[in-house]
């Protein structure tokens, strides 16, 4: 038992409870139960992490995720965060993260990464960071490909957070674990490990129960939504990116 991580377990279940969240977790004998590995997540919802830390729980493993620095500036966040053994990421200085996450993989930790960086507001997978591969190349651990589906109903960027009990069907998938050389081309290796997960949010779409006609906007294009592309997605998040500069 962990003084903080158990709390924050037992707390997140009864807002899932509260909620309604109709979740099905999949693949949970994919998760190893002892040793490292990276468990790689797409990036829909806010809450994204506790969902697939849900999946770690559910295998008898405490998930250690990468999360942005800034997380840890509020006050109500930092010792949670902390006390969870989460890892901040600086994106201005990413050696020391990354240090951190292979000692973590090295003890024996699973380290949760979301290798599209930041939400994909197409909801369709981003490009991939190189982040995963170049981890479980140094610690030697196999990658978790992880994909949830339904969470961006919940809480997503640009849109309100739902957090009243509204019984959203949520899907949580870990697929087979994938090994990575250690003389693999980290690029082409990044590149199947995306192709791997998108094949499998694909079937997670298509298993899904019918999407309602008043949350197309929260729909890929490619389904039938209104959401933008993955191209339009892409220059919000640069035109964003360059106001944040400014800033």
């Amino acid at each position: 038992m962990e003084p903080v991580y158990t709390p924050v377990i037992g707390f997140a279940r009864l807002l899932f409870a509260a909620q309604g969240l109709k979740m099905t977790l999949s693949g949970l004998e994919n998760v190893p139960r002892t040793g490292g590995a990276v468990m790689a997540v797409n990036h829909t919802g806010y809450f994204d992490f506790t969902y697939a830390g849900l999946a770690g729980v559910k295998a008898g493993r405490l998930v250690r995720f990468m999360a942005k620095k800034s997380i840890w500036s509020n006050p109500v966040a930092r010792p949670l965060m902390t006390g969870m053994h989460h890892i901040p990421v600086d994106r201005g200085a990413g050696l020391e993260s990354f240090g951190l996450a292979l000692a973590a993989l090295r003890a024996g930790e699973i380290v949760g990464v979301f290798p599209e960086a930041t939400i994909s507001r197409s909801f369709e997978l981003k490009a991939f960071k190189s982040g995963v591969v170049r981890l479980a190349q140094e610690a030697g651990v196999p990658v978790l490909p992880t994909t949830i589906w339904g969470s961006q109903r919940v809480w997503t960027k640009g849109h309100p957070r739902r957090m009243g009990r509204h019984g959203i069907p949520l899907l949580i998938t870990v697929g087979e674990p994938i090994v990575v050389g250690p003389d693999e081309d980290p690029t082409e290796a990044t590149e199947r490990i995306r192709t791997a997960m998108a094949a499998q949010l694909h079937a997670d779409q298509e298993r899904y129960p019918a999407w309602p006609d008043a949350e197309r906007d929260l729909l890929p294009a490619r389904l039938g939504g209104s959401a933008p592309t993955l191209e339009e997605a892409d220059a919000l998040d640069a035109s964003e990116g360059r106001r944040r500069a400014q800033a």
